[in-house]
């Protein structure tokens, strides 16, 4: 089996355990693939005496048999777009990490006992999440884990755009705002939150829309997961729609942009988080 491992870019703590997860994952006969920034900084790295191992673009991690992302909840979601549908177990070397239950000194073992029970069993212990998938008439982003933004050219005064939400072909809200955020439960602690938009436990079946700087004050809304949500945007120059806060379609309103559920889910590894405990660290 081939594992593969993310870690986070100018973290020598995320470095020194890539190095140490290597050498304990050789001797279960697993192969090790890591992209190729990892590669790049392992070369360099004082704690890597042995050669470095294979390398392929992230894009290339659903290739593995199970995916490793050691840092923040970035690192995770940069893994994770390149992960598909191969189950990635996250370590937490970041202050919240809502997406990374592991904590560094339990990595080596879990992940160790992780690719021992899939050698054993020729499957992971997984538990799904959903992802958004945004299209319009001739595109498509990559999923989003988190979250789906709509806005226009830029935020604040003079910017935003008019913007009309439908769900299920039924209005929703309509007006001017900055913009529009479509969230899964997994990421109503990240951007949605810093919107005011709610918290939703990770095992709700919802998607959350969220309002950014919306003029009629139209409040935050969960609806099933299964949803079809339609946003227009229109009365502006030119609009942006961001996946995750990483990809990204520049669009020309009037554009009718649709965000639902990806076919493809999150597979995570791993013990599960505990959210709750999750939550204080927020305090």
């Amino acid at each position: 089996m081939t594992v593969g491992i993310v870690a986070q870019r100018d973290n020598d703590r995320a470095m020194s355990l890539a190095s140490t997860l290597c050498d304990r994952l050789r001797a279960t006969s697993a192969a090790v693939v890591v992209d190729d920034t990892t590669a790049g900084a392992l070369g360099d790295h004082d704690a890597w005496e042995a050669a470095v191992p294979d390398s392929a673009p992230v894009d290339e991690m659903s290739a593995c048999d199970l995916v490793v992302s050691i840092g923040g909840d970035g690192t995770f979601l940069y893994a994770a777009r390149g992960a598909g549908s191969t189950p990635i177990l996250g370590v937490n070397l970041g202050e919240v990490g809502f997406l990374n239950a592991i904590a560094p000194e339990e990595a080596v073992e879990t992940v160790v006992a992780e690719v021992e029970h899939i050698q054993k069993t020729g499957s992971a212990r997984t538990r799904a999440k959903p992802r958004l998938q945004a299209s319009g008439d001739d595109w498509e982003l990559s999923p989003a884990l988190n979250e789906i933004v709509v806005q226009g050219e830029r935020r604040g005064h003079g910017g935003g755009a008019t913007v009309d939400v439908y769900v299920d072909d039924s209005l929703y809200t309509s007006g001017h705002a900055d913009g529009v955020l479509v969230a899964t439960p997994t990421g109503s602690t990240a951007y949605n939150l810093s919107e005011r938009g709610p918290l939703v436990h990770p095992d709700v079946a919802g998607l959350i829309i969220t309002g950014m700087a919306d003029e009629t004050g139209t409040p935050p809304l969960v609806v099933d997961v299964d949803s079809e949500i339609v946003v227009e945007l229109t009365d502006a120059d030119s609009g942006v729609v961001v996946s995750d806060g990483r990809v990204r379609k520049d669009v020309v309103p009037p554009e009718r942009i649709t965000v639902s559920r990806a076919s493809e889910p999150v597979r995570l590894a791993g013990p599960p988080l505990d959210f709750f405990t999750a939550l204080d660290k927020l305090a």
